[in-house]
C-alpha cells in the first residue's frame, strides 16, 4: 500500500492496522483482507479497482504464489509451497515458546479460582474451576500478563462454627448439630484430631469447640492444598478471610470506602450505597449488633488486592453465585477504580456426571457430593482436566465416565493425545531405521494435506491470544481436537517414512520436520491446559 501511495496510484493515507485473517475456505487461497473495502472510500475508488491495485504488487512480493480478487473486493492470497513451508522450520526452531506471545504484556491480573469453603472436600463444581482457572492462569500468562493465582480461604462465619460443633459430636458420638456438616470425612477429620490432641475429650464444651475448630480447618485446609496440588492447580497465595479481620483490613476499608463518600449509617448498621453504581439495593457492611457481614470482607479483600499491585482481579465464581457480580462491581466503583477494567467476574455453570447412562450423584466420603478425589478416581486427572476445560463455562456439561475411561476417537483428550503419540513415533521410527532428519526443504511440501497442516499449525498462536483475551480455554482445546484430525489425515494420505529398503528422501525430511511441528504445537497446547503429553499410549 504504502509503495501504490508512493507510486501515486492511490491517493490515501495508509491506515495504521490492516486486518489479515487466515482463510476459512482452503479454496480462497491461505490468507485474506478486506483493506481495498476498508480504503475504497478515502481513495475515491470502487473497491475491486483499489483492490487491483495492491493484488498487483502484492503478487509481485517473492513467496506470493497468487493474489486473487473475490466478491466486492476482498484480496485471497496464496503463498508458495516453500514459503508456506518454512513455518515448520519456525515452529521447531521456537519449540516450547511457539505460541507465546504479547498481546497482554504488562497487565498484573490476579486469578482467583475454586475458592470453596474449607468445611469439605472440593466438590464437582470447584474440581470444573481447578481445570479452568489453572489453565486460564498458563494462558494468560503464555500471552504475557503477570499472573498471580489465588485461592480465598472462607475460614471466618458461620459456616465455620457449623464445622467445628460437627466434627466435636462426631468425636463425642452424637449427632450432629442442626445443618451441621455429615459424611464420612467428618469422621476422618475427628479422629486425626482426638489421635493429634491427646485428651482432647476431656477438654471443656467450649476448649473441645476451639481445638476441633481450628485444627479441623487446618486439616482440611491442607486435604484442599493436596487435592489441588495432585490435579496440577498451583495457587501463588492461599489468602485467609479471617485475617483480613484479625488485622484490622476490614475497619480499615470501611474507613477508606467512607472517605470516597459512599458509607453511611442508618438504623444502628453501617452501609456502602452499592446502588449508586448499579447495584439493586446498598449493601450492610456492619449490622446493628456489630456483626461484620461477608460483603465487607469482600470489601476488604478487592482493596487488598489492589494494594498489592493487581490491575485486574479476576473472580471465578460458582452458578448460585450470580448475584455477586453486581455487587463486586459496586465496590470496584465505590473504591474509585473502572468495573469495566479493574474487575471481571466469570460465572462457571455446573456439572453433571454419567456412568452407564445414569446420573452419578453420591460420594463414598463425602455422602450427597461428588468430590475431586471421586472425579481423579473414575477418569484421571487428564481427561478430567482437559473434558473440564474444552468447553465453556457458561454451558452446563455431562462428563459421561464411560466415555472419558475409552480408548476410542469419543474421548477428546485420547484423540488428542493419541495424535501426539503419532507424532513422536514418526521420530522412533526414523531412529529404528537409523534415520536423522536432514536438510529441510520446504517447497517439497506441497499436498492439500501438508498444505491444511501448515495452515492450521500456523493458526497456533491466535488461538492462544484469542482464549487470553476472552478469558475462555476452551478454544485451545477445541483446536487441538481441529489440529489432531488435520493430522490424522495428512498422516494416512502422506507417508512419512521410506518403503520398505528405499533410501531416505528430501520429501522424507521434509515431511519429518512438519510432523516434528505438529508434535511441538500440539505438546504445548496441551501443556497450557495442564494436561500431558504422552509420547506412547
Amino acid at each position: 500500500m504504502r509503495a501504490s501511495v508512493e507510486a501515486g496510484e492511490l491517493a490515501v493515507a495508509v491506515p495504521g492496522q490492516v486486518t489479515v485473517e487466515r482463510s476459512k475456505n482452503r479454496d480462497h487461497g491461505d490468507y485474506a483482507t478486506n483493506v481495498a473495502l476498508q480504503l475504497a472510500k478515502p481513495a475515491g475508488k470502487p473497491p475491486r479497482e483499489v483492490a487491483q491495485v495492491i493484488a498487483a504488487r502484492l503478487g509481485a512480493v517473492e513467496g506470493v504464489a497468487k493474489v486473487d480478487i473475490a466478491g466486492p473486493g476482498f484480496l485471497n492470497i496464496t503463498l508458495d509451497a516453500g514459503s508456506a513451508g518454512e513455518l515448520a522450520r519456525v515452529i521447531v526452531g521456537a519449540g516450547e515458546v511457539y505460541g507465546r506471545g504479547d498481546a497482554l504484556q504488562g497487565l498484573k491480573i490476579n486469578l482467583e479460582f475454586v475458592s470453596a469453603n474449607p468445611t469439605g472436600p472440593i466438590h464437582i463444581g470447584g474440581v470444573r474451576w481447578a481445570a479452568v482457572g489453572d489453565s486460564l492462569a498458563r494462558i494468560l500468562k503464555a500471552a504475557g500478563a503477570d499472573v498471580s493465582t489465588e485461592y480465598y480461604i472462607n475460614d471466618a462465619g458461620v459456616q465455620i462454627d457449623k464445622f467445628g460443633s460437627s466434627l466435636r459430636a462426631a468425636a463425642n458420638g452424637q449427632p450432629v448439630p442442626e445443618d451441621g456438616y455429615v459424611g464420612e470425612y467428618i469422621n476422618d477429620i475427628a479422629r486425626d484430631i482426638v489421635a493429634q490432641v491427646p485428651g482432647v475429650l476431656d477438654k471443656s464444651e467450649a476448649e473441645q469447640k476451639q481445638v476441633f475448630t481450628e485444627t479441623g480447618l487446618r486439616l482440611m485446609v491442607a486435604e484442599i492444598q493436596r487435592s489441588m496440588e495432585e490435579f496440577g492447580a498451583h495457587f501463588d497465595v492461599w489468602f485467609s478471610e479471617k485475617s483480613l479481620h484479625d488485622s484490622g483490613a476490614v475497619e480499615k476499608a470501611i474507613e477508606r470506602l467512607r472517605a470516597q463518600g459512599h458509607v453511611y449509617d442508618e438504623g444502628g448498621a453501617i452501609w456502602l450505597r452499592t446502588t449508586d453504581f448499579g447495584d439493586d439495593k446498598d449493601r450492610v457492611l456492619i449490622k446493628g449488633d456489630g456483626e461484620t457481614t461477608y460483603f465487607a470482607s469482600d470489601a476488604a479483600y478487592y482493596l487488598e488486592k489492589r494494594d498489592r499491585g493487581n490491575e485486574v482481579c479476576v473472580y471465578m465464581l460458582g452458578a448460585d453465585h450470580h448475584g455477586y457480580v453486581g455487587r463486586l462491581k459496586a465496590i470496584v466503583a465505590c473504591a474509585g477504580d473502572d468495573p469495566q477494567h479493574n474487575i471481571e467476574v466469570l460465572i462457571g455453570q455446573f456439572v453433571k456426571m454419567l456412568r452407564g447412562g445414569e446420573e452419578v450423584r453420591m460420594s463414598k466420603r463425602a455422602g450427597n457430593i461428588i468430590t475431586i478425589d471421586d472425579v481423579v478416581e473414575w477418569i484421571g486427572v487428564d481427561a478430567a482436566r482437559y473434558s473440564l476445560a474444552r468447553s465453556s463455562t457458561d454451558s452446563t456439561i455431562t462428563l459421561d465416565i464411560d466415555v472419558l475411561t475409552s480408548a476410542t476417537n469419543e474421548n477428546p483428550v485420547y484423540y488428542v493425545q493419541y495424535a501426539h503419540t503419532r507424532m513422536c513415533g514418526v521420530k522412533r521410527k526414523a531412529a529404528e531405521l537409523g534415520i536423522v532428519r536432514g536438510e529441510f526443504k520446504p517447497e517439497l511440501l506441497s499436498t492439500e494435506w501438508e498444505s491444511n497442516l501448515l495452515s492450521m499449525l500456523g493458526e497456533f498462536p491466535r488461538i492462544v491470544a484469542k482464549a487470553a483475551e476472552l478469558r475462555e480455554p476452551h478454544h485451545v482445546a477445541r483446536y487441538l481436537e481441529e489440529l489432531a484430525g488435520v493430522y490424522h489425515r495428512f498422516y494416512d494420505n502422506c507417508r512419512i517414512m521410506p518403503m520398505g529398503d528405499d533410501p531416505a528422501t528430501d520429501l522424507t525430511y521434509a515431511r519429518m520436520w512438519l510432523a516434528e511441528a505438529a508434535q511441538i504445537v500440539v505438546a504445548n497446547g496441551l501443556n497450557l491446559l495442564g494436561v500431558s503429553a504422552p509420547e506412547r499410549m
